[in-house]
């Protein structure tokens, strides 16, 4: 259950016109915290976040759940169930029995998996597979409209910055 600051935190954000991913934010920094304290763990800062996602969607912040074959099905289903309960379409069924059995399991997970250096990594990461999407399509675009002239200019160029990189 995420803290009442947490939600007072996000509603304010969702009236000065911040983005859902801006509402969403402060439910990640709060499960953050959860794990540094040390009330459970996680098995990587992808999954910490993920929790805090889920808690977003849940408690009513318009965020959609990821498009298909951007997450697995599992994923993305829990997250259309996290994300109709929050917004009242559906009534979230309670079970105890697997509450207590997520939690159980969550505090056997590593804590140090959000340590600084290690969300660091999780954010570089992130940033450099858009980057080189963006790049590789940039390269594409590139390749479309050169003619063959051009191509074999831009592969000889290519080339020659290479050779005077490495060495």
């Amino acid at each position: 259950m995420p803290r009442k600051e947490t939600i007072r935190r996000a509603r304010r954000a969702a009236r000065e016109g911040k983005a859902p991913s801006t509402q969403a934010g402060e439910f990640v920094r709060e499960e953050i915290e959860r794990i540094r304290r040390g009330e459970h763990g996680a098995r990587s800062a992808k999954q910490a976040i993920a929790i805090g996602l889920s808690k977003a969607r849940r408690a009513g912040v318009k965020l959609p759940p990821p498009r298909k074959g951007r997450v697995t099905e599992r994923t993305r289903k829990s997250a259309e169930y996290a994300y109709e309960a929050g917004q009242g379409k559906r009534r979230p069924r309670r079970q105890p029995r697997v509450k207590r059995a997520v939690s159980r399991v969550l505090k056997r997970e590593p804590k140090d998996t959000v340590s600084p250096s290690a969300l660091s990594r999780q954010a570089r990461g992130a940033a450099r597979r858009r980057s080189a999407a963006s790049r590789s399509a940039a390269a594409r675009k590139a390749a479309q409209t050169k003619g063959r002239a051009g191509r074999v200019a831009a592969a000889r160029k290519a080339a020659r910055t290479r050779a005077r990189r490495s060495g």
